[in-house]
């Protein structure tokens, strides 16, 4: 079966053909637009569009490109587009004359060449900024298909020009669409439909092929996300939402145990909506567990992000409450945790370490006496001595959250460090050097042992504005003296730290540093 241009033009305007909400959105640049039209133009194959023709509306559609689609003029059918919509669009966009697009700077209108070489390897039109039309030049196809528009857009033109326009319109009116109308009300059979027609075709990303496999009358995979990026915002964790990558293993992990690239394609649609509110629960579930036991309030700040997979794995659950757990499994848990950390699981090899642990935690979801955490894990004696404090590097991340373990306090105030604010904004401002920067610095003292991990702990901004270049023994003289030893063990720091000369201070405090980490390994 075929369309014509105008046929496209008018069933799409009377809202006949629609786009269904598991379709990604208009991303074509508009190069590739011109390009298309240049095809059509010329007559060589575009590919056949593939419409879904049904006698039910979907609860929820998307706008075709830069188009709100009008109510349907007439109540059924409707055809929705399962394949060819960057194409559709591309031609509603460029040819119709009735919808009102909304306004947009990266949409750029397709003009005709005027006197342009007949050579097929050069592109007869061209994609333009309204500024950069030259009259002489450029010929809008936006009139094409508006009698009066047309008129008295070649109205000054040569009659030569105005014969070749007039070629070129009637190529275009009567150029015909190829299209497949597919019709059924069964809803579950266009699912996979779409889906093996995104299999064999141009790939959607990782991430819209889940949100398309997973579609159904009743349940739209992108809208449930929206609605859970909704739950996570108040817990700090909307940011896991932007992370489809990884929000899709812990879709391919929980249910197939297997986090690799080829997993997506062993997905099935019915399997993620059967299993989405187990899955959801279960990211919930582990979000509420890093916050409450392991202090780590923003998938920013988590050390490896790749663990959520695993934790998700352990607390998916039907139950309206979550998965319980014993304390037996709680401290298995954190100490795999830990121990991920300190031996850079999750640096390389991560496939691997995934399906060893997945499998393992699922076994510890059955008996708590199962171990998960058995696998190599040394701290080297430098760690906290070598490493320098970035924010943003894994090594820096582990620092921190071992620090948020032992309950810190800003030296001068006192007051509890709020982690929950503070670990959130992963700002370096709630951060300081317990020897400040430019104190060693006129000291002669080299940068890297300046910013080693071993001289930094949270302090509030307020604090940090009354310390800032202070030696330790005159900023000293700020804190309440007796609470100082409550202060320094709180910051896992000897208790005379402020006393102390700086390689003698590092020295000391590295010890106690690895110290605690080894217990928490342990």
């Amino acid at each position: 079966m075929d369309l014509t241009i105008r046929q496209i033009n008018e069933k799409i305007s009377n809202g006949e053909i629609r786009i269904p909400s598991f379709q990604r959105g208009f991303i074509w640049e508009p190069d590739a637009v011109a390009l298309l039209i240049d095809s059509i133009f010329k007559g060589f194959p575009i590919g056949t569009v593939v419409l879904w023709n049904t006698s039910e509306r979907l609860n929820v559609e998307k706008r075709l490109g830069n188009f709100n689609l009008p109510e349907p003029k007439k109540s059924y059918p409707i055809n929705y587009v399962l394949d060819g919509q960057q194409r559709l669009t591309s031609i509603f966009s460029v040819f119709q004359v009735e919808l009102t697009p909304i306004a947009d700077d990266e949409w750029l209108d397709i003009y005709y060449l005027l006197d342009s070489s007949n050579v097929v390897q050069k592109s007869r039109f061209v994609a333009l900024k309204k500024e950069d039309v030259i009259k002489d030049k450029h010929f809008p196809l936006s009139v094409l298909f508006d009698p009066v528009k047309y008129r008295h857009a070649t109205e000054e033109l040569p009659d030569k020009i105005i014969s070749d326009l007039d070629e070129m319109s009637m190529k275009f009116k009567e150029v015909k669409i190829p299209y497949e109308e597919f019709r059924t009300d069964d809803k579950d059979a266009v699912a996979i439909i779409f889906e093996r027609i995104n299999r064999t075709g141009k790939p959607l990303d990782s991430f819209q092929l889940l949100t398309a496999w997973g579609w159904s009358a009743d349940f739209d995979l992108q809208e449930e996300f929206n609605n859970l990026a909704e739950d996570l915002e108040e817990f700090g964790f909307r940011d896991l939402i932007d992370n489809q990558n990884l929000i899709l293993k812990c879709f391919t992990g929980y249910i197939l145990n297997d986090t690799s690239p080829a997993a997506i394609l062993m997905l099935e649609g019915d399997k993620i909506r059967k299993n989405f509110e187990e899955i959801k629960s279960g990211i919930k579930s582990s979000i509420d567990f890093l916050q409450k036991e392991l202090k780590i309030y923003s998938l920013d700040m988590m050390p490896y992000p790749t663990m959520l997979i695993v934790l998700t794995k352990f607390f998916a659950s039907k139950k309206v409450n979550g998965e319980s757990f014993s304390d037996k499994q709680r401290a298995e848990i954190i100490k795999w945790f830990w121990r991920s950390c300190f031996s850079r699981r999750y640096s390389s090899g991560v496939n691997n370490a995934l399906e060893t642990d997945l499998n393992s935690i699922n076994k510890l979801r059955d008996d708590e006496n199962v171990s998960i955490s058995d696998f190599k894990c040394e701290i080297s004696a430098a760690f906290f001595t070598n490493n320098r404090f970035r924010i943003n590097t894994v090594n820096t991340k582990i620092f921190i959250s071992m620090l948020a373990q032992n309950n810190p306090k800003s030296f001068i105030s006192g007051a509890n460090v709020d982690l929950s604010n503070t670990l959130n904004k992963a700002s370096s401002k709630e951060f300081h050097h317990i020897f400040p920067d430019k104190y060693l610095q006129r000291l002669g003292k080299n940068r890297d042992d300046i910013f080693a991990l071993a001289n930094f702990c949270f302090l509030n901004n307020a604090d940090n504005q009354k310390i800032k270049d202070k030696s330790p023994k005159d900023y000293m003289k700020l804190i309440n003296i007796e609470r100082l030893y409550e202060f320094m063990e709180a910051a896992i720091c000897p208790s005379n730290s402020l006393e102390l000369e700086f390689e003698t201070f590092i020295s000391e405090r590295n010890k106690l540093l690895i110290n605690y980490a080894n217990q928490l390994i342990k």
